[in-house]
C-alpha cells in the first residue's frame, strides 16, 4: 500500500532484506501521468506489482510523468527526482522517507513503527487531511479508523464533526444532516459514484413521521460497511447537478484497498440509559486478492432499544370559550380576552412515551479487476435493512370534552394566567382525558448495484463509465392505535417554568374501570424510490499543459407511495366498555402513570380489521413522481505552476434537461379524480474551482458556480393530501409545475497545512437563490376548501378550521456564512502531552426567505438554518490508548412555516457530548467503550418565533456501547 492508502493498514508487516540486498531487475511497462506523488506512487505500485509504504505526506508533493519500459527502481527514481524523498528497498517492497533522514539502510528493528504507518484515530485524521488538501473542490472527509471501524456509531454522528454539517436526531441517534444551514432536501447523496435515496420514518408525528422527501436518512446503513465519507461543498461541472448545499459521497471498502488478504471482526453490546437491556452490534469483513482480481465481503448486524419520553401538545390555537364554560375564579378581563379568538393556548396537552426496538442489517460485496494502470472494473453491491418496532403511549386532555380551540362542552375553566396573548397556565374541571396506545412496525429495504469502469486507450486518452440501479422500499404494515377515555376529570397545565411544561391531574389514573374505549385507528403506508444511473466520460491529457474531461449522464428516478387509514369511533352515544383484561398501566418511562388499551387484545375483542385495502387510501396520498434527466459536461483541468506558485483548477459547463410527470388525484369539487401533469425544465450550470499555493503549505481556494436543487417530492405531488383531526386538520396541495431551486454560489478560503494531522482554515461562502420555493398558508373553515364533506370525521362540524398549504415559486433568498476549522496535534509538547490533539470548527450563517400567511408575506429564517454551529473534539492517542471527547452544538432553527396563526415552527438549540475510548490489548485485539448524548440533551420544539410557545420537550437518554475488535 502507498501514500494515504497505506495508513489504512495498521500492523503492516514488511520483511526486511539483508543490508545491501539489491532490488529485483524485472522490467515493467509504466504509464504514469504527472500529478501528485500520491497518485504516482499508487500507479507505480500497481504497474510494477510492488508494495510501497511511505512515512512522507506524498499528497502535497508533485511528480513528473514516467512513460516506458524499465525496472521499478528506475521508475521510482524518476518520480522522486528533485523531491525531498528517498526510497529504501526492503525485500518485497520499498519504504519512502524524508531525504534528510539517515541514508544508511536499517533493519526492521531499527525502523520506528511510527515512521512507517500512522494508525487509529490520528491516522484517520491524517488521511482526511490528505484528501482535503488534494481536492480541487471544497471538501471535507471522514475516514475509517480501522478495518470495518468507522469513528462513530452511525454515519450521521460522524458527519456532524465536519465543518458546516449539523444533524437531527431521532430514536436516540443521528438521522439526517444539514450542510451550511441548508436542509436535507438540498444535499445530494452519492453511493459508490451513483446518486441514491433511502427514506425511513420517525416515531413522532411532531417530526413528520414518514419522510417522503429527497432527504437521505443516514441511519439506514451500518457504518462498518464504509471506508470513507466526503462532503463536497462546492460544485464542479463533472458532478451531477442537484445539490445546492453539497454532495455527500459514501464509499464502501474494496479489495484493492488492501495489499492482500485481510479480515476483521467486531462485537459490541449497546445499552440505553432508560433501557439497560444489552443489544448486539456485530460486524465482519473479509477481503483477498488473486493477481489482478480481488473480492471483498462485509456484513453488519445490530439491534438497539431506545426510549424517548416527555411532554408534547398538538399545537397552539386561538381559543374561543363561551361564558358558560368560564368559572367564577376567572377575572372579567381574562374572560373577555378568551372570547375574542385572539388568545392562544395549547391543544391536547400530553404526557408521551416512545419505545423503539431497531434492527439494522447491512452487507456489501465488491468484485474488482485491475490490470495495471490501464484497465479497471469494479462491481459494488450493497444491501441495507432498517426496521423499527415501536410502542408509543400518550395521556392528554383530548377526550370528547377536551381542550380544543372551541370550548362548548362540559369543560369549565376555573383559573387562568395569560402572558401577552398566550395562556401559560390554566386549571379546569369536568375535562375528559384520553389515553393512546400504539403499535407500529415499519421497515426500509435498500438495494444498490453499480458497475464502475476505467480504460486507458492510450497514454493521453482514458474512458470511464458507470451503470447502476438502486431501490429503496419503505413499508409501514402495522400502525394500530387504541384510544381510551376517562371522563369528568380535573386537570391543570403550567408553562410558567421555562422549557419545563407540566400537567397535573386529580384522582387515580391507574384505575382501569374508569377507562373505556373511544376509538381505534388503523394505518398503513408504503414508499418506493428507484434510481437508474448511466454515465460515460472521457479524459484527454496532452503531453503538456492542462487536460480536458467531458461526459454524458442519464438518470431515471421513480417515486411512488400511498397512505391508508381507518378511523372508527366507539363513543356514540357513549364509550364502549371493554374487558379489564384488555387494559394495562403504563408506569415506566412516563411523566405520569395511566391506563392504556392493549392493542392486540382490544382489536381482537372488537373485531376491527387490521389489513387495509386500497379503498382506505387517504385522499391525495397515492401519487407518483417520474423524473428523467439527461446531462452533459465539458471541463478543463489544470495542475501546474504559475509564477512560481502551484495552481490546480477546473473550469466547466454542465447542461441538463429534466422531464417530470406527476400523477395522482385532485379535487374536482365532488370527489378526487385522477390527473397527470407533465413538465420539462433545463439550464446551463457553469462552475470554476481554483486552488493556489500562496507559499509552502498555504492554499487559497476560490470557487464560483451555479447549481440547482429539485423540489421536494411532496411539493411536486399532483394531489391534495388531507390530514383530519377532531380539532381541525390540514390540507396540503402539491404543485407539479414548480421550477427547481436555482442558486449562484461563491466561496473562498485560506488553508494552512502543518506537518502531520494539523491544519487551520478560514473561509467565507455566499449563495444567492434566484429561484426559491416557499409556501402559502391560509387558515379557513373546511367548508370553504372545496373538498367533499364526506372526507370529514363522523359528526365533525364543516366549519372546523383547516390550514391549507401550497408550495409556490417566489422571490429568491440568499445567505452569507463564515466557516473556520482547526486541527492540531500537540507533538511539540513534552510527554505525555504530546499525545493530545484538538479538532474544532465553527460556522456562522444568516439568511431569510419569504413565507405567505393569509395573503401577507412574512420574512423568516431559511428552513433548517442555524445561525451558529460548532464542533470540538479533544483526543489522546498512544500506542495502546485512544480517548476522545466531543461536543456538537447547533443553534435554534426553523423546521416549518407554522400553523393556526403561529409564525414558524422551531427546534431549540442543542449541545451534545459524546466520547470514545479504545484500548489495544495486542497487535490484533482492541477493546472499545463509546457513548452518545452523555448529558441527556432534551429535544425542545416550539412554535411562533416571537411568542415561543412550547410544543415538545422530550429526552432520549444516554447510549453506551462496550465491545472488542480483532484483525487477522
Amino acid at each position: 500500500m502507498i501514500g494515504l492508502f497505506c495508513y489504512a493498514l495498521p500492523n503492516v508487516a514488511l520483511a526486511v532484506a539483508a543490508q545491501g540486498e539489491a532490488a529485483p531487475d524485472t522490467a515493467h511497462s509504466f504509464v504514469i501521468a504527472a500529478g501528485t506523488l500520491t497518485a504516482a506512487i499508487q500507479a507505480l505500485s500497481q504497474q510494477g506489482d510492488v508494495q510501497i509504504i511511505t512515512a512522507v505526506n506524498t499528497t502535497r508533493l508533485k511528480s513528473p510523468p514516467v512513460h516506458g519500459t524499465m525496472r521499478t527502481d528506475e521508475a521510482l527514481a524518476r518520480l522522486l527526482k528533485g523531491l525531498p524523498v528517498r526510497a529504501e528497498y526492503l525485500a518485497g517492497g520499498y519504504i519512502l522517507k524524508h531525504a534528510s533522514s539517515e541514508a544508511a539502510p536499517q533493519t526492521q528493528a531499527e525502523i520506528p513503527p511510527e515512521e512507517i504507518v500512522v494508525t487509529g484515530y490520528c491516522g484517520s485524521l491524517q488521511r482526511a487531511i490528505d484528501l482535503k488538501y488534494a481536492a480541487v473542490v471544497s471538501q471535507d472527509s471522514i475516514v475509517a479508523e480501522d478495518i470495518a471501524a468507522f469513528p462513530d456509531i452511525n454515519l450521521a454522528e460522524s458527519l456532524q464533526r465536519i465543518p458546516g454539517v449539523a444533524i437531527t436526531r431521532d430514536s436516540g441517534e443521528g438521522r439526517q444532516i444539514t450542510v451550511r444551514s441548508l436542509g436535507p432536501d438540498f444535499t445530494r447523496t452519492q453511493l459508490n459514484g451513483m446518486e441514491v435515496l433511502g427514506n425511513t420514518a420517525s416515531g413522532m408525528d411532531n417530526r413528520g413521521l414518514v419522510s417522503r422527501t429527497r432527504a437521505f436518512d443516514f441511519s439506514l446503513f451500518a457504518s462498518e460497511l464504509f471506508s470513507a465519507v466526503s462532503v463536497v461543498k462546492s460544485y464542479a461541472a463533472d458532478e451531477d447537478e442537484g445539490g445546492i448545499a453539497g454532495t455527500v459521497k459514501l464509499s464502501t471498502a474494496r479489495p484493492f484497498d488492501f495489499p492482500g488478504f485481510k479480515a476483521a471482526v467486531s462485537a459490541k453490546a449497546m445499552v440505553n440509559g432508560d433501557d439497560t437491556t444489552p443489544t448486539p452490534h456485530v460486524a465482519a469483513l473479509i477481503s483477498n486478492r488473486w493477481g489482478n482480481f480481488g473480492a471483498l465481503l462485509a456484513v453488519a448486524f445490530s439491534t438497539a432499544n431506545s426510549v424517548e419520553y416527555g411532554y408534547r401538545n398538538w399545537g397552539w390555537h386561538p381559543v374561543t370559550i363561551g361564558a358558560a364554560n368560564i368559572g367564577p375564579g376567572v377575572s372579567g378581563a381574562d374572560a373577555k380576552a378568551l372570547g375574542t379568538g385572539e388568545v392562544f393556548w395549547p391543544i391536547a396537552e400530553t404526557d408521551s412515551s416512545w419505545f423503539n426496538h431497531r434492527v439494522r442489517v447491512g452487507a456489501s460485496v465488491s468484485l474488482q479487476y485491475r490490470a495495471g494502470d490501464h484497465f479497471e472494473v469494479v462491481l459494488d453491491t450493497i444491501y441495507g435493512h432498517l426496521s423499527n418496532h415501536r410502542a408509543d403511549y400518550a395521556l392528554g386532555a383530548a377526550g370528547n370534552n377536551g381542550l380544543t380551540s372551541d370550548i362548548t362542552g362540559t369543560q369549565r375553566l376555573d383559573a387562568v394566567s395569560i402572558t401577552g396573548n398566550s395562556v401559560v397556565a390554566a386549571r379546569f374541571s369536568h375535562v375528559d382525558l384520553r389515553s393512546e396506545s400504539n403499535q407500529m412496525r415499519d421497515a426500509t429495504d435498500f438495494y444498490q448495484s453499480v458497475l464502475n469502469g476505467r480504460f486507458a486507450l492510450s497514454q493521453s486518452l482514458t474512458l470511464t463509465g458507470l451503470i447502476g440501479a438502486s431501490r429503496s422500499a419503505y413499508g409501514l404494515p402495522v400502525f394500530d392505535k387504541v384510544f381510551l377515555e376517562s371522563q369528568d376529570r380535573n386537570f391543570r397545565f403550567d408553562y410558567t417554568s421555562a422549557n419545563h411544561p407540566e400537567n397535573t391531574y386529580d384522582g387515580d389514573l391507574t384505575d382501569a374501570a374508569e377507562w373505556n374505549l373511544m376509538r381505534l385507528d388503523t394505518q398503513e403506508q408504503a414508499i418506493t424510490s428507484q434510481y437508474i444511473n448511466a454515465k460515460l466520460g472521457v479524459e484527454w491529457r496532452p503531453e503538456s499543459g492542462g487536460w480536458f474531461s467531458a461526459g454524458l449522464a442519464y438518470k431515471r428516478f421513480r417515486n411512488s407511495g400511498w397512505s391508508r387509514a381507518d378511523k372508527v369511533f366507539y363513543d356514540d352515544p357513549v364509550d364502549k366498555i371493554i374487558p379489564l383484561a384488555d387494559k394495562s398501566v403504563i408506569s415506566d418511562n412516563t411523566l405520569t402513570p395511566y391506563v392504556v388499551g392493549d392493542v392486540g387484545r382490544t382489536y381482537a375483542t372488537i373485531g376491527q380489521i387490521r389489513d387495509l385495502t386500497p379503498s382506505y387510501n387517504v385522499p391525495g396520498s397515492d401519487y407518483r413522481i417520474c423524473e428523467d434527466s439527461l446531462a452533459g459536461f465539458l471541463q478543463y483541468n489544470v495542475d501546474g505552476t504559475v509564477a512560481g506558485h502551484s495552481l490546480r483548477a477546473n473550469l466547466g459547463l454542465r447542461s441538463f434537461t429534466t422531464w417530470l410527470t406527476s400523477s395522482g388525484t385532485l379535487n374536482n369539487g365532488s370527489s378526487l379524480a385522477p390527473v397527470a401533469v407533465s413538465y420539462r425544465y433545463s439550464d446551463l450550470l457553469p462552475a470554476a474551482n481554483v486552488v493556489i499555493g500562496v507559499v509552502d503549505n498555504l492554499l487559497l481556494r476560490v470557487s464560483a458556480n451555479r447549481n440547482i436543487s429539485r423540489p421536494a417530492l411532496s411539493d411536486l405531488a399532483a394531489a391534495g393530501t388531507l390530514t383530519t383531526a377532531p380539532f381541525g386538520g390540514s390540507l396540503t396541495i402539491g404543485n407539479p409545475n414548480l421550477r427547481p431551486f436555482l442558486a449562484d454560489a461563491v466561496e473562498t478560503s485560506l488553508e494552512y497545512y502543518d506537518e502531520g494531522a494539523s491544519y487551520i482554515s478560514v473561509g467565507v461562502f455566499y449563495k444567492n437563490m434566484e429561484n426559491f420555493i416557499t409556501t402559502t398558508t391560509t387558515v379557513m373553515p373546511y367548508s370553504q376548501t372545496g373538498f367533499p364533506l364526506s372526507f370529514l370525521l363522523p359528526h365533525q362540524d364543516p366549519n372546523v378550521v383547516y390550514n391549507v398549504t401550497t408550495p409556490i415559486n417566489a422571490k429568491g433568498a440568499s445567505f452569507l456564512g463564515i466557516e473556520a476549522a482547526l486541527q492540531r496535534d500537540f507533538k511539540f509538547l513534552p510527554a505525555p502531552f504530546d499525545q493530545f490533539g484538538v479538532i474544532a470548527n465553527v460556522t456562522y450563517a444568516d439568511g431569510n426567505s419569504a413565507v405567505i400567511f393569509n395573503g401577507q408575506s412574512v420574512s423568516l429564517p431559511l428552513a433548517n438554518l442555524s445561525k451558529l454551529s460548532f464542533n470540538a473534539t479533544l483526543y489522546y492517542e498512544s500506542d495502546d490508548w485512544s480517548v476522545r471527547v466531543s461536543e456538537a452544538y447547533r443553534d435554534k432553527y426553523r423546521d416549518d412555516t407554522g400553523a393556526n396563526g403561529n409564525i414558524g415552527d422551531y427546534f431549540e438549540a442543542t449541545s451534545n457530548i459524546d466520547f470514545a475510548l479504545h484500548y489495544r490489548l495486542s497487535e490484533h485485539l482492541k477493546m472499545t467503550v463509546e457513548g452518545i448524548n452523555m448529558t441527556d440533551q432534551p429535544i425542545i420544539q416550539y412554535t411562533d418565533a416571537a411568542a415561543k410557545r412550547i410544543e415538545v420537550v422530550t429526552r432520549s437518554g444516554r447510549t453506551l456501547t462496550f465491545g472488542a475488535a480483532y484483525e487477522f
